[in-house]
């Protein structure tokens, strides 16, 4: 709009300096025309230079409409006196018409553009009319110096409005040129900023799209395959975190540069978005080159960074697809390369792996299975099953293992081991997991006030329970809302949570001791294993993982180790659970090794809250029984 603005003031600026010049010119030549002339040419000359005075010091006072029409009527009247005072329609005064059509045309609206040309039309109509009926008598005038300068005036006026005026025009041509050049190169500035990534200047996802059809085009006439493949960092978050965020858009740009360099002509390096990337690469169904080159971009994308004089290394895993034969629409290719990428961080991380339908059905197994998740919280369909823990030396009960529950309506059930992962990937293991904690507290008051009087729950809490910072809130509240005391509830965290975000979880769980509650370590020994930890997460209590002992081949290969827990645990004032105890024969054994407590079969299953009165007055009376 400036612009625009800028443009309009500039033009009726040269307006302006056009109708003073040309209104000076013509008013200079008159007068020197007045200089020869006699009687009434005298006076008509005389009227006209006023008339152009008056036009010139409007347009210097920027009045530029009033000024063209003063300017152009008072020429159009002076040369249709001149016609009719001499002779007629051969007058010398006709020549100057088409100059007053040409500034008119130029300088003056369409208006007065059309007013002056009806204007000349009717007057040389009168005056042939006027000639014709004997009204007026053309006398022919014999060549004297005066008309020499009567005509020299004429020319010189309009030779010079003509050539200033057209001067303007070809300016602005090129202006209009220089304009032109200047639109076409911002929309091919545009068109590529629409089609390429700011950062990388590589071809963006919506780009991606337009190659990818192309591709495929030139693909399906070669009878040749187009593979997709998807590129993903796998500790891009850690540049960015340490380093800035300059730093890493600085390694994005370097791998780009790098991929760039080492890809054929005929391949295509896409941005797909944040530290994601795509590689279009006809294929001629020879695997061995699709294996090189994703070898070749891992080897480039590990090899290390100079990032702000710090050498950074990353990896990456690529999921690879292939159109026709995974499909021909860009998103669903993508779709199934993201998978295959997935599968391959699964796998370790910084490898390859191809797409299969067998990943699409377990991601659309894993979606659906995902909605019949949603739909279980929201309707209540869990159960809480419970197995307890007995002391090997009494058999008296020492605490409840609250296990959760999925049971269907074909009387299945859906093991936790299936829907717990997807829970804490989807971010709903936080609902779920509150309601487990609410559930075990609520359970483990009804069954004390049912004479159970000294029963402890134990409670499995996932370290995504941890990241919002809101678990000690939530197990205050369910304690409250129970009226169980602290010291009845029992967590048991998995080794993992142990080396992860560890200040924060351990902020929390030193706040979670401090209200009374217990710390157990499930499934110890299957994971990092750092007794050190042991100490700063106040734990009280080490479960051994069941596959140590589960079956005797089991218990022969690691009963070296099983000993070494116990015995590391005791020198830390821990108690020990072994989990997965089948037989008498494998408690003697646990118990002969030091281990405190055991779970298993070998006293009950996990069962649901209606069986548990009757399974604990069981074991009580068999521990009063030894």
């Amino acid at each position: 709009m400036q612009q625009i603005f800028e443009k309009i003031v500039s033009f009726n600026q040269i307006r302006r300096s056009r109708l003073m010049q040309i209104s000076g010119v013509t008013a200079c030549g008159l007068i020197a025309a007045l200089a020869v002339a006699k009687s009434i040419t005298f006076i008509i000359l005389a009227i006209s230079i006023s008339t152009l005075l008056l036009a010139f010091g409007l347009a210097y006072k920027k009045k530029l409409q009033t000024a063209a029409y003063i300017l152009l009527w008072s020429m159009s009247a002076m040369l249709s006196a001149f016609a009719l005072t001499g002779a007629g329609l051969f007058d010398l005064a006709i020549l100057g018409y088409p100059g007053l059509l040409i500034i008119a045309a130029i300088l003056g609206s369409v208006r007065l553009f059309m007013s002056v040309l009806l204007f000349v039309i009717a007057q040389c109509i009168l005056l042939t009319w006027l000639t014709l009926h004997g009204h007026i008598t053309p006398h022919m005038p014999s060549l004297t110096w005066p008309h020499l300068v009567f005509i020299l005036v004429i020319f010189i006026v309009t030779g010079f409005s003509v050539y200033v005026l057209v001067r303007d025009i070809k300016r602005l041509m090129l202006s209009l040129q220089q304009e032109n050049s200047k639109v076409q190169q911002g929309q091919a500035k545009i068109q590529h900023l629409a089609h390429h990534d700011p950062l990388t200047n590589l071809a963006n996802r919506s780009y991606g799209e337009t190659l990818f059809q192309q591709s495929l085009a030139d693909c399906l006439q070669q009878q040749h395959q187009l593979a997709l493949l998807f590129i993903d960092l796998d500790n891009f978050k850690p540049v960015n975190d340490a380093l800035g965020h300059a730093a890493g858009d600085d390694l994005l740009k370097q791998l780009a540069s790098r991929l760039k360099k080492i890809l054929p002509a005929d391949h295509a390096l896409i941005r797909f978005g944040g530290d994601e990337f795509l590689v279009l690469a006809p294929h001629s169904a020879n695997s061995h080159n699709m294996d090189q080159l994703a070898d070749n971009l891992i080897s480039q994308i590990t090899a290390v960074f100079d990032i702000f004089q710090t050498q950074v290394s990353v990896s990456a895993s690529i999921g690879i697809a292939f159109a026709p034969i995974d499909g021909t629409d860009f998103k669903q290719l993508c779709r199934k390369a993201d998978i295959a990428m997935y599968r391959a961080k699964e796998q370790g991380r910084n490898t390859y792996h191809y797409f299969d339908d067998s990943l699409d059905r377990a991601n659309n197994d894993k979606f659906k299975l995902l909605q019949m998740l949603r739909l279980a919280l929201s309707e209540q369909q869990f159960r809480l099953y419970y197995q307890p823990q007995v002391a090997l030396n009494n058999g008296s009960i020492t605490a409840m293992e609250a296990l959760l529950r999925w049971p269907q309506a074909d009387g299945t059930m859906i093991g936790p081991d299936q829907f717990i992962p997807l829970a804490e990937s989807s971010g709903l293991i936080n609902e779920l997991g509150s309601w487990v904690i609410n559930q075990a507290c609520l359970h483990c008051a009804q069954l004390r006030k049912q004479g159970f009087t000294g029963l402890r729950i134990a409670v499995n809490v996932s370290v995504v329970q941890f990241k919002d910072g809101q678990l000690q809130k939530i197990i205050q509240q369910a304690l409250q809302r129970a009226a169980l005391p602290a010291e009845a509830l029992e967590l048991e965290l998995t080794e993992s949570l142990l080396v992860d975000n560890t200040e924060h979880i351990l902020q929390q769980l030193n706040g979670l001791s401090q209200l009374g509650l217990t710390i157990a370590i499930d499934d110890f020994g299957t994971g990092y294993s750092n007794l050190s930890y042991l100490r700063r997460f106040n734990a009280s209590t080490l479960k051994i993982d069941r596959s140590f002992i589960s079956t005797e081949q089991q218990w022969q290969a690691n009963a070296p180790l099983v000993e070494a827990i116990i015995q590391m645990a005791a020198s830390l004032g821990l108690n020990t659970v072994a989990e997965g105890i089948e037989n008498a024969d494998m408690a003697k054994n646990l118990q002969a090794l030091g281990c405190k407590e055991g779970q298993g079969y070998y006293w009950s299953p996990a069962v649901a809250i209606e069986q548990l009165p009757a399974l604990l007055n069981k074991l009580q009376l068999q521990a009063k029984a030894l």
